[in-house]
């Protein structure tokens, strides 16, 4: 076949794969074929392939709407905010004291959970605000130290013992809000064993069909539901984006003393993105601990680390590409973060890697002798450790050498509306400037 013919034959994928969601739909369908390969090779059943590809898409959804939320002010007003963690803190906390039963430890309000969800919402965005108003005068590495400050003063805050009575203390809320799913599902919510309402028994009907328990059911259900939260935060910012306050942002990211000198009050659009980028940061935060699958909301869980992880997510995409944070925070969370624990599990369950060095000198030393069990189990036992190192590799590499990621350097529209077709009274051409032939 000659050159021409099979570039023509490849034309209609290239259309096809320059849409974003052809992109994103075949990076969800290749993350859960890999994880169904990995849930094979551990012999898993129905249940366990369903736990974990479930597991990898209810993680890569969350990431995705934080990642989203980092973009909106690091990619496109060019915030530098590295205090993500202490923004979903509240978001979570929030809605865990409004919505959580006034018998728990410690006593929420009981108030409906779409009040605790708004409520929540509402209430990062308010610490945003407080959060930018000073310091938005700050540029650069001095907006980021006052960031990171402030995530940390608000997770002290949740673990002071003064406060253990609103907030739990050291150790956070042990009675969380029950999800929407569980009150569609369950008639007794807080309780995955009870009757079943009559939605619950058409769920739980079909996923027995195919051997998945009750809990895993649930979780699917719930995940679905957070891929439906992420669709929906992406086409609200993909519309932002193209709108003339996205474009201004997009402006005062590159040169703000140009956007200034056309009239644009930009302290105030950047307050504005900053707010917005917080309230969905808390949106997050509840998503993926006040009410997900393992709900669990303490001081420890909103440290430093989360803000690391999505920043790596949102340079693997691409900044200021809402499809490359949706790419990111997906490809993050299942090839760096859950596949080499699991990876881990097939090596050892394939095969015999029983060393256990002290530490790295004692796993190289037997090399020397044609020994590599030792570093094999070195390897292995410290996976976690060299995940973590490896992502700040990672990082390293991407910011030397691809600083856009995956989909950052894309070509930006200078209006709302496409400028390829002629739109104007009796159809005239553009080609050729708009003079009348006769």
């Amino acid at each position: 076949m000659s050159e021409s013919a099979t570039r023509n034959a490849l034309d209609p994928l290239r259309t096809l794969f320059a849409r974003d969601a052809a992109k994103v739909t075949a990076m969800f369908l290749g993350i859960w074929a890999l994880f169904y390969a990995f849930g094979l090779a551990l012999g898993y059943g129905n249940n366990g392939l369903l736990a974990l590809v479930r597991r990898v898409t209810f993680l890569s959804a969350v990431y995705g709407i934080v990642v989203l939320a980092l973009n909106i002010q690091w990619g496109y007003a060019g915030l530098f905010n590295i205090g993500v963690a202490g923004f979903m803190a509240v978001g979570a906390y929030t809605a865990a004291m409004l919505s959580s039963a006034p018998s728990g430890m410690p006593p929420g309000l009981g108030l409906p959970l779409p009040v605790g969800i708004l409520g929540g919402m509402l209430a990062a965005t308010v610490v945003g605000l407080v959060a930018a108003l000073p310091a938005l005068r700050l540029k650069a590495d001095y907006l980021a130290i006052v960031t990171v400050a402030l995530s940390e003063i608000i997770r002290i805050v949740y673990n002071t013992p003064a406060f253990a009575d609103i907030t739990g203390g050291a150790s956070g809320f042990d009675n969380l809000p029950t999800s929407p799913v569980n009150t569609l599902l369950l008639r007794d919510p807080t309780s995955t064993i009870s009757e079943p309402t009559a939605v619950g028994s058409v769920v739980f009907s079909l996923f027995e069909q195919f051997g998945i328990q009750r809990f895993t059911a649930i979780n699917t259900v719930y995940t679905v539901g957070v891929l439906v939260a992420l669709l929906v935060v992406y086409l609200i910012l993909e519309r932002t984006g193209k709108s003339p306050y996205g474009r201004v942002l997009k402006a005062i990211r590159e040169d703000e003393t140009a956007a200034q000198s056309l009239g644009k009050d930009t302290q105030n659009f950047k307050v504005r993105a900053f707010a917005l980028g917080c309230g969905l940061m808390g949106l997050a935060g509840i998503l993926w601990f006040a009410m997900g699958p393992r709900a669990s909301i303490t001081p420890t869980t909103f440290r430093p680390n989360i803000t690391f992880y999505i920043f790596i997510a949102l340079i693997i995409g691409g900044a200021g590409s809402n499809t490359g944070s949706v790419l990111g925070g997906a490809l993050f969370a299942s090839l760096l973060f859950e596949a080499p624990p699991v990876v881990r599990n097939i090596i050892t369950d394939a095969f015999d890697v029983s060393a256990d060095p002290a530490n790295l000198v004692e796993a190289l030393a037997p090399i020397v002798s044609g020994n590599l069990a030792p570093l094999a189990g070195f390897l292995l036992n410290n996976i976690d450790t060299l995940r973590f190192m490896g992502m700040g590799l990672l990082l390293v590499v991407l910011v030397q050498r691809r600083p856009d990621g995956l989909l950052g350097a894309r070509k930006e529209t200078a209006a709302g509306v496409s400028l390829a077709a002629d739109t104007r009274p009796g159809g005239q051409s553009a080609a050729n400037g708009g003079d009348d032939d006769e």
